[in-house]
């Protein structure tokens, strides 16, 4: 089990690189967080939905995603209330009051079935807690943390991170709080992301491992190349200094922005610059603007065309530029959006910004599939895989004014100008082939050279990315306290 002291300690990371550490030991592992709180999702090959996190550390694991890797995810919509997506399907929306009265015994049950079958089909589970296990307002509700790890009898690590301060307060006052048989199971304490000179933690580190009883297992450094965080403040410390970069994209960073996953190869590439900008911000004059995913697209509409944004962007298409609108994104850059059964929050009729001929109808069926298509623009013939996660129905109300994106015409359309364009397929940009050729259309319009498509889809750096940070956790990380007593087979 990792469990942290504050959010944001690094709990995600350091528990995929725990998976692929192991599955590189030929451990069969799978990842496991019972309820995760997150805008960012993945659709399984089911069509189940759940946290992107745990997708990414199964794939640390070298295994497909499923849905009893995280049984409940909780997706909130700006309103205190949250969508309730339970064993991969949504079942309800709720406060955080009715949540514990509706949804407790009932999650508590679908996360111990997901545990017995994950432990039925696996040599290890690799939990990873929520927030702070040391909550005493949240303890008697909390499903994911150290009930989880006394359900499992989980040898714990504590992950700190060091870079904010305070890490050894942060340390000392999560164990005081925890009730004896819960601190019984930390067995180890990580200090994260550490810029420094080891020689001068040290000192602290001695006198915390005599205070606490507890080792410090492992110290891992800060490292600059990670996956992101999974909810949209970690967008706000976003560095964009990027020396070879020629192509600006700004990303407009929406109140409820969801799935920000989707832009994690375009930050890959060495020659662009991802800025995310806010509502209110000045729009400047990137290559290209995405509006991307919203969990609540009607009322991230309303606050563009409050703060001005929508205007900024019409002006900026006036003046020749480029618009990527996906999912609620798309929604949003048709003439108008209907909410009748108030789904989202009011009934209501909504004018959209546009810029596409559409109308969209947000429905009570969720929609969440894996997909897998051909192109016909920016070029024809390249083969397009991704996922949906939608409520709407969008239709075209002028066909001849716009044309498909792929062979499923639902899944997006381009105007006859190639500048806007909108699509509902989560992961695009990971098809590199057409990210490269979608970005070859910005370069050329600035009258620099195009770059090669035929290179791996963003799957393989994700790869690489696992591997390295693997490698830097395995280095600095103590794991066999918590492996010898399993008395594994190596």
């Amino acid at each position: 089990m990792v469990v942290g002291t504050t959010s944001h300690a690094g709990k995600s990371l350091i528990a995929a690189a725990i998976c692929r550490i192991l599955s590189r030991q030929g451990l069969r592992v799978t990842p496991f967080k019972g309820q995760n709180m997150a805008l960012n999702a993945y659709v399984t090959s089911k069509g189940g939905e759940i946290g992107h996190a745990q997708a990414v550390q199964a794939w640390a694991a070298g295994i497909e995603p499923q849905v009893e890797m995280n049984p409940i995810l909780l997706k909130p919509q700006g309103d205190m209330t949250s969508q309730v997506i339970l064993n991969g399907k949504a079942v309800g929306k709720v406060g955080a009051a009715e949540y514990y009265e509706q949804y407790f015994e009932r999650g508590w049950q679908a996360i111990k079935e997901s545990m017995q079958w994950l432990g039925s089909q696996f040599d290890i589970l690799v939990c990873e807690g929520a927030g702070s296990p040391a909550e005493i307002n949240l303890k008697h509700r909390d499903l994911t943390n150290m009930r989880v790890a006394k359900y499992l009898n989980a040898s714990t690590l504590l992950v700190v991170d060091i870079d904010r301060g305070g890490a050894f307060a942060h340390v000392v006052g999560t164990l005081e709080l925890l009730e004896p048989e819960e601190r019984s199971l930390i067995r180890g304490v990580v200090i994260n992301k550490f810029r420094g000179q080891r020689s001068l933690l040290e000192s602290g580190i001695t006198w915390l491992e005599s205070y606490t009883g507890i080792p410090v297992l492992g110290v891992i450094p800060w490292i600059d190349e990670v996956f992101p965080s999974e909810d949209s403040l970690s967008l706000l410390d976003r560095r964009y200094n990027k020396p070879q970069s020629e192509v600006t994209i700004a990303v407009i960073r929406l109140p409820r922005i969801a799935n920000f996953t989707d832009f994690d190869p375009l930050e890959a590439e060495p020659s662009v610059t991802v800025k995310y900008i806010d509502p209110q911000d000045s729009l400047g004059y990137p290559d290209a603007v995405i509006i991307p995913g919203s969990k609540t697209t009607i009322a991230d509409l309303l606050v563009l065309q409050k703060t001005g944004m929508a205007e900024r962007i019409e002006q900026y298409v006036i003046g020749g530029g480029t618009v990527m609108g996906i999912c609620g994104g798309f929604q949003m850059l048709g003439k108008m959006l209907a909410d009748t059964e108030g789904i989202e929050g009011k009934e209501g009729r909504y004018k959209g910004l546009n810029l596409l001929p559409i109308q969209t109808v947000i429905a009570g069926r969720k929609i969440t599939r894996q997909r897998q298509v051909t192109s016909h623009y920016p070029q024809t013939g390249l083969p397009v895989s991704g996922y949906e996660i939608h409520q709407g129905v969008t239709k075209v109300t002028d066909p001849d004014a716009t044309n498909a994106l792929f062979d499923d015409p639902k899944l997006g359309i381009v105007d006859s100008y190639q500048s806007i364009w909108g699509t509902y397929l989560h992961g695009l940009f990971d098809n590199s082939p057409w990210r490269r050729a979608w970005l070859n259309r910005l370069r050329n319009q600035r009258g620099l050279i195009s770059l090669p498509t035929g290179i791996p889809n963003y799957q393989d750096r994700r790869e690489q990315l696992l591997n390295s940070l693997a490698d830097v956790v395995e280095s600095n990380l103590d794991l066999e306290p918590l492996l010898s007593p399993l008395n594994l087979a190596k």
